[in-house]
């Protein structure tokens, strides 16, 4: 059963769903948000569920969260949406393609692959739990606690995002419990999806820096999506529209523009 996802929408014009990856949150595309509404769009930021302002679930499969976005779509009454999704959000663009491709106009999919990727991120979900939200003075202690627990190199900035302060105490916004458990899921790609194709505009943008869009990966994108660009961008890692919100703002306004005018009314 599909979840009533919460979302902030902004801007007017033809509609463009923004999904965030993995420990985001909507908010987190605010930016290039505002930028592509000034652009005379209408975006969506919807919170996947177990993130966010969204509710809770014991599981999260990719089916489950097209699922919800595919009800967002409904009941917003959205025609043919272009839908940009990273990393998580990414492969639910990608599951919404290929399993609903009328409901859609394009995708555009940032540094990820319809693939299966081992699964560092539970390590964040452990440290995360393991840290005494009750004892915690402030931000920047846990922000400190989960750099020292998990090393320089991770985006302790994007967890810390998922806090809030409730009744004098610190918690998670993210549902903890569920995210570890399907965290196999979360880094696998639905086998039953590899053997159809999306032929809509499609875009899969990665960054220079990051290791989760290699070479070898083209193959499979091109099999499911036989039209699909591939761009990258220079001095950017996996969060690319952190690393580099100009360069990705150009992509996405160049991709928008081309794959609006292809959607039949």
């Amino acid at each position: 059963m599909a979840l009533t996802l919460a979302f902030e929408a902004l801007g007017s014009g033809p509609p463009v769903v923004i999904l965030h990856g993995l420990f985001g949150a909507g908010r987190n595309w605010l930016q290039i948000a505002q930028a592509l509404a000034a652009d005379r769009y209408r975006i969506y930021l919807p919170d996947a569920r177990n993130h966010g302002a969204s509710p809770w679930a014991e599981s999260m499969s990719y089916a489950e969260m097209a699922g919800d976005v595919l009800a967002l779509i409904e009941r917003e009454q959205l025609h043919r949406p272009c839908v940009i999704g990273h990393s998580m959000g990414g492969k639910t663009a990608m599951a919404l393609a290929l399993s609903r491709p009328h409901a859609i106009g394009g995708i555009a999919v940032v540094d990820i692959a319809p693939e299966s990727y081992t699964g560092q991120f539970s390590s964040y979900v452990s440290a995360m739990r393991g840290f005494d939200m009750a004892g915690a003075a402030g931000r920047r202690e846990i922000r400190q606690a989960l750099a020292d627990r998990l090393g320089a190199a991770t985006p302790v900035d994007i967890l810390r995002k998922n806090l809030r302060r409730q009744d004098d105490r610190f918690d998670w916004r993210l549902n903890l419990l569920a995210t570890g458990l399907c965290m196999t899921e979360l880094c696998d790609f639905p086998e039953v999806l590899r053997t159809t194709c999306y032929a809509g505009p499609a875009l899969f943008i990665h960054g220079a820096e990051s290791d989760y869009v290699p070479p070898s990966s083209l193959a499979g994108i091109r099999a499911l999506f036989p039209h699909a660009q591939t761009e990258r961008v220079a001095d950017a890692g996996h969060w690319v529209h952190a690393d580099q919100p100009e360069a990705l703002l150009c992509s996405l306004r160049e991709w928008l523009a081309e794959a609006r005018a292809a959607i039949p009314f």
